[in-house]
């Protein structure tokens, strides 16, 4: 354990649980608490509304400890005693000063979304317009790692402020954690968590608010599809079979949660040699498209699988803006163009 982080544990643990013998680590309210440079973060998880003061309480007792720069915190606050409302009873909600927002999904991982997603927000940047990337991967984030960026987001007048990377405003449960630690929340926490994401964060001004979506059908997707309004969705596929019949579920789910679907991309369309530059498609031909007609869908475009893609995202920057010259980044500018006429039509 890091100096820092103990001296911050040990200021957390002046305080008492509200209606408790137990300080507030003992009693299980403090999850995910973590240092990074002189920044704390952690998550204040209580069952029902926090008691009133208490978030201030303890952001400002872990301000006060030596060599604190910056405190992040997020509240989960947990239904009592009634099922978990993933949606809540007032519908979608506009997210301020946001204009448009859409999903990028996938019905398997594996696919690339999150690398997709990663590109697709540059691409469009690359068009002058004001973007933002939220990773609703809850369970498995990598957005951070793709723009090379481990700041911690602060709190700022009740609001969460994005991290900044390469022209993108940012914002990633990855960003709040260690490294390699292991998120375990339950769904009631992993739906407040997305509510604060999307509601509680200073978005503006955007364009556009791209969020990468976890793979498969599950609570993520239809939190988001009841929490905010939603422009449409992108579906993400390699031209595979069994990706293509995963396709169709997170088609179907989207559709039965009333989100328009504004068409599939289709990724590792063909293998890029790295001697000759001749495409050769690997994973068979025309499979995306084919999906397209079939569920009259617009296929956006098809993206090559070239070794540099991956290799951008290890490092921190993703090929649209390492690369700008190659294959995939021209690609990734026609999908994006195709994609803001979708949205804006």
């Amino acid at each position: 354990m890091s100096d820092l982080r103990d001296r911050a544990l040990r200021a957390l643990t002046q305080e008492q649980a509200p209606g408790s013998d137990l300080d507030v680590f003992e009693a299980g309210l403090i999850r995910a608490l973590s240092v990074e440079g002189d920044t704390v973060s952690f998550v204040l998880e209580t069952n029902g509304p926090a008691p009133a003061g208490l978030r201030e309480r303890l952001e400002a007792r872990l301000s006060a400890v030596e060599g604190v720069g910056s405190v992040s915190c997020y509240l989960s606050e947990n239904a009592v005693d009634t099922p978990p409302d993933l949606g809540g009873t007032e519908g979608p909600k506009p997210i301020t000063g946001v204009d448009h927002v859409v999903l990028v999904g996938s019905g398997k991982g594996g696919v690339g979304k999150s690398t997709v997603s990663a590109n697709l927000a540059l691409a469009l940047a690359d068009q002058g317009l004001k973007v933002g990337l939220l990773d609703a991967d809850i369970y498995g984030p990598s957005v951070p790692q793709m723009f090379g960026t481990e700041g911690r987001p602060v709190s700022y007048d009740g609001t969460l402020i994005p991290i900044a990377a390469h022209g993108i405003k940012l914002m990633s449960v990855g960003l709040m954690l260690a490294q390699d630690e292991a998120l375990v929340w339950r769904g009631p926490i992993l739906a407040n968590t997305l509510a604060q994401m999307l509601h509680e964060v200073r978005w503006e001004p955007l364009d556009v608010l791209l969020i990468d979506l976890p793979p498969g059908t599950g609570d993520v997707q239809i939190t988001l599809s009841q929490e905010a309004k939603l422009d449409g969705a992108v579906v993400v596929t390699t031209p595979q079979k069994v990706a293509l019949n995963d396709a169709r579920r997170s088609i179907d789910l989207l559709r039965r949660t009333d989100v328009p679907i504004l068409g599939l991309i289709e990724n590792m369309a063909t293998h890029v040699c790295t001697g000759c530059g001749k495409e050769e498609p690997i994973f068979g031909t025309g499979g995306a498209a084919e999906e397209a007609r079939a569920q009259s869908l617009d296929l956006l475009g098809s993206l090559p699988l070239e070794p540099l893609v991956c290799a951008a995202a290890d490092e921190g920057t993703p090929a649209v803006r390492s690369a700008p010259d190659s294959l995939s980044a021209q690609r990734y500018g026609e999908i994006a163009k195709a994609l803001w006429a979708r949205v804006t039509a």
